[in-house]
């Protein structure tokens, strides 16, 4: 069985009312239960030349998988399961594997190998997880109403969220690495998924779920 994590009062430090419920209230209509799993995978799950799509999480997601079927990052597939995820593009798996090797390389399929390489998969499946926020479908206008909140992962750890301006928006995501740049999401990659269970935002760089 797949383990879910609930998300606690405290996980968010803000009302209940700032998150979507799982569940339409009878004036709202029914989200639906499409994984992001499928999302991800929709553009043929393939490396490309563009750095700032993302087919290396989805290829970590999958090499996971392979690797372990019943690992917890198989919540992405089950789109019954409200979550939230945020999700680095390539480029910032890129920036991750040069502060890991101290090299950059310039094809996707190397970055994803030169971190597996690196870190193994054991890892790679924490640090997955530490992306997903479980029981939670946090929109956009949750995400600007939410400065100074501290969001509990799949992966067990915490990060917190600030909001610099709720307008472009800028949000900041402080992970437990403190001596790296913390993600900030990309105000052009939000409500990926919207009106299903699975939501996801876009982030240019890595969390950390521990410091490297």
């Amino acid at each position: 069985m797949i383990r879910r994590i609930g998300l606690t009062a405290a996980a968010l430090g803000l009302a209940a009312a700032l998150v979507a419920p799982a569940t339409a209230s009878a004036t709202t209509q029914p989200l639906g239960e499409r994984s992001l799993a499928e999302v991800l995978t929709s553009d043929g799950n393939t490396f490309d030349r563009n750095w700032y799509d993302y087919d290396i999480v989805t290829e970590a997601v999958l090499a996971v998988l392979d690797a372990k079927p019943d690992s917890d990052v198989g919540l992405l597939t089950d789109g019954s399961v409200p979550l939230t995820a945020f999700i680095p593009n390539d480029r910032a798996f890129q920036v991750l594997v040069k502060d890991l090797t101290g090299r950059w390389y310039w094809s996707e399929s190397r970055v994803f190998s030169e971190l597996a390489g690196a870190v193994g998969i054991d890892a790679i499946e924490q640090v997955l997880l530490y992306h997903v926020v479980p029981d939670a479908t946090i929109t956009k206008r949750d995400a600007v109403r939410a400065n100074g909140a501290t969001l509990t992962t799949a992966q067990g750890g915490t990060f917190t969220v600030r909001v610099y301006n709720k307008w472009i928006p800028i949000i900041e995501l402080r992970d437990q690495d403190r001596d790296d740049v913390n993600p900030f999401l990309n105000s052009r990659a939000l409500d990926i998924n919207k009106g299903n269970k699975q939501i996801a935002h876009g982030i240019v760089f890595v969390l950390r779920p521990l410091d490297l």
